[in-house]
């Protein structure tokens, strides 16, 4: 019993530590591929904003990807239940991060339907972008599920209510001010595109800090949730504060003009909202709302043996490190600001 006790508890870390990792990582090229048509003004500009994150998008998405198994694998009934209710939107996300994926690599070949490029890399990234929000949202709040655990709400509307719109708000401006942060340290210095990069950035930093506030007061007052105390509530308490210091950091250095340390403050404030998260949640996966006849999805009741999570414990002992080496080998590679030769992609 111990031991599936500390596997899950850990497991559920690990899980929040897939998502915060795929939050920093695709976070920000999925927010420079919304800000993409409003701050990239001519050709050579959109070509530096595309090249910018051309080298690693793919690498990035592989985190969401890792997230999906290891929750496939570590708690079935929690993947069960949000993989077939959330079904439409998670279909929305894939085919957004499709398109996206197949007009980045047509645009720089097909000049000729290059609007129609621009188009879709803008909603092939909208898309995403917003919709994790609202999921998490409808994780929190609570979902109607039968006696089995099933969704039983609407297929889409559904899943849209005021507190997520918020959240899917929240997450939106997170991924712009990300985006931006990004082009601000990947354009050319000086240039116009850097320093409207840089303006904007601000904006939506203060503009996240401001919804933050508006979220947590619902979450608190709105939303029905019992919450663990003792170290539990610790960590909310820690989280929420290092996450409004790390957004101010990040606004800090921006205005000093430390684009690259801008980047990291505005990242660390996406991993400690994930851990505001995850603390705000455990030690729960699923909540059943209200209305639901079928009980919470928690670490207890739906975590596989312990044998298998010790097998992927193992596993990811091994991988993991090697992800972080790839990710810290591409990163160093195409590391600074770009040039003109670098706008081929």
């Amino acid at each position: 019993m111990e031991g599936i006790t500390f596997f899950s508890g850990l497991w559920f870390c690990l899980v929040a530590v897939l998502i915060a990792g795929y939050f920093i990582l695709d976070g920000f090229d999925l927010g420079a591929g919304v800000l993409y048509p409003f701050i990239a003004k001519t050709k050579t500009e959109k070509a530096v904003i595309r090249r910018s994150i051309g080298p690693v998008w793919d690498g990035n998405e592989v985190w969401l990807l890792t997230a999906g198994g290891a929750l496939f694998a570590a708690f079935p009934p929690a993947y069960a239940t949000t993989f077939s209710g959330f079904y439409l939107a998670i279909m929305l996300v894939l085919f957004g991060l499709i398109v996206r994926a197949v007009s980045l690599e047509y645009r720089v070949h097909d000049e000729k339907w290059g609007g129609l490029w621009n188009l879709l890399f803008f909603l092939g990234s909208l898309l995403p972008a917003l919709l994790f929000g609202v999921a998490i949202g409808n994780v929190y709040a609570g979902i109607p599920m039968s006696a089995l655990g099933d969704y039983t709400g609407f297929p889409l509307f559904g899943l849209i209510t005021p507190f997520t719109l918020l959240c899917g708000v929240l997450g939106l401006l997170m991924f712009m001010a990300a985006g931006a942060s990004w082009i601000a340290q990947k354009a050319p210095k000086p240039s116009e595109l850097q320093e409207r990069a840089a303006k904007i950035r601000t904006i939506l930093q203060i503009c996240t800090l401001g919804v933050f506030v508006i979220v947590t007061v619902y979450a608190l007052f709105g939303i029905n949730l019992e919450m663990l105390g003792g170290l539990a509530a610790i960590l909310r308490y820690l989280f929420a504060a290092l996450f409004v210091v790390a957004l101010i950091a990040a606004i800090f250095f921006g205005k000093k003009g430390n684009d690259l340390f801008s980047f990291i403050a505005q990242s660390a404030s996406a991993f400690v909202l994930v851990g505001l998260f995850a603390a705000s949640m455990f030690p729960n996966l699923v909540i059943a709302s209200a209305n639901s006849v079928g009980q919470n999805i928690t670490i207890m009741n739906a975590a596989n043996s312990e044998l298998t999570l010790m097998w992927m414990t193992i596993i990811t002992c091994v991988g993991l490190p090697l992800v972080l080496l790839y990710h810290v080998i591409s990163y160093r590679t195409f590391r600074g600001r770009l040039t003109d030769e670098d706008l081929d992609y």
